[in-house]
């Protein structure tokens, strides 16, 4: 048997006519940017979420871009992040201007309180964490340091559709949360979007106009502003797969179930589930300091695998200039050398899981 790491069209089969007709009813509109869908999707995530003001951008970077300049974030300042992330959330910091200052996550993947207390120093402005693989990061060390040092609070939900700590979702936590629609998210379109969450009204009227030339009304151009709009077409499509997005979790923390109860190799760790935290399990990542050896050993048996990530942002050629070598974070880059995420997208066959499990399971160490 063969089973893939994913499979984005298996979402689309799932409820392929209303895609369809949703497509249908955009095109045939004549209204393709900044419509009624995008409204619709705004007003319909922050029903979701259970709070905020949602503004669609054009991507998870831009939404992470844009939320920190509105916030204040720029040239001389720096932005805390935890150096297991993914580069976009530090390239968000770099294209503000500001500079990315990388923390020790702990070994559960998760930002560190402790970590980014001790990387605090006058030019902080903001701590940015990230809510990697659908794992939600227990929020209130950072909730608790960001208040008592005067510090904007962001979170990078890119990952975090529907997560929750303690019964409050992912991106309320904060001055804002960025969320991407990439198409292989657990809501996902068909083509790249983005959006910001934030609680103050005013920030997001400011964003609203800075996604679009600066430009509350037409013509009059308040200040430099960028394009990044959320099209009406992935608006729409993103309609339909919120209502959906429920059962679309559900579908991923019945596979994660699966793992965590039949996955049984010592040569294997299984990702920590924190009381408190509702995971959405946008990934399932396992460590084993044998990962590469673990890979081919799948391969094999028919099972592809995706590493998420292979290369800490530290390591990247794009912040050498920040000149942190190898050791500089070693957490960080040992979880960089032994995740292997395994097959868990929606569409999976309860005889592709037992296929993965008994491969996992086989794997002689």
């Amino acid at each position: 048997m063969h089973v893939p790491a994913n499979s984005p069209e298996a979402v689309f089969r799932l409820n392929q006519t209303e895609y369809e007709a949703k497509a249908i009813a955009v095109l045939r509109s004549g209204r393709y940017i900044l419509g009624e869908e995008t409204r619709s999707f705004e007003r319909g995530f922050s029903a979701f979420l259970g709070g905020g003001t949602t503004v669609g951008v054009a991507s998870g970077l831009d939404a992470l871009t844009i939320a920190l300049h509105v916030l204040g974030v720029g040239p001389g300042d720096e932005v805390i992040l935890q150096g297991n992330t993914y580069i976009a959330t530090a390239l968000a910091v770099s294209r503000c201007g500001a500079v990315p200052v990388f923390t020790d996550p702990d070994e559960r993947f998760f930002m560190s309180p402790k970590n980014v207390a001790a990387a605090i120093t006058p030019r902080t402005r903001a701590v940015l964490v990230t809510h990697l693989y659908g794992m939600m990061t227990p929020m209130d060390g950072l909730t608790s340091l960001a208040a008592s040092a005067g510090l904007l609070l962001l979170e990078d939900c890119a990952q975090a559709h529907g997560c929750r700590w303690r019964g409050k979702k992912a991106g309320l936590f904060g001055d804002a949360g960025c969320f991407s629609f990439y198409p292989t998210k657990n809501l996902g379109a068909f083509g790249d979007g983005g959006a910001v969450v934030t609680k103050d009204e005013t920030a997001a009227e400011r964003m609203r106009a800075y996604r679009n030339y600066g430009s509350e009304k037409k013509y009059h151009n308040a200040e430099i502003g960028v394009n990044s709009r959320l099209d009406e077409l992935q608006a729409g499509l993103l309609n339909v797969k919120l209502g959906h997005l429920d059962e679309l979790n559900a579908i991923k923390r019945g596979i994660a179930e699966r793992y965590l109860k039949e996955l049984d190799n010592p040569a294997v760790i299984l990702p920590a589930v924190i009381p408190g935290a509702e995971n959405v399990w946008h990934q399932f990542v396992v460590r084993s300091a044998a990962r590469d050896a673990l890979r081919r050993h799948l391969a094999g048996r028919g099972i592809d695998t995706d590493i998420h990530y292979p290369i800490p942002p530290h390591l990247s050629g794009a912040y050498a200039f920040l000149g942190l070598g190898r050791g500089s974070l070693p957490v960080a880059e040992k979880l960089a050398d032994t995740v292997l995420s395994l097959p868990s997208f929606v569409g999976m066959t309860g005889a592709e899981i037992s296929a993965v499990v008994d491969a996992v399971n086989s794997f002689p160490g």
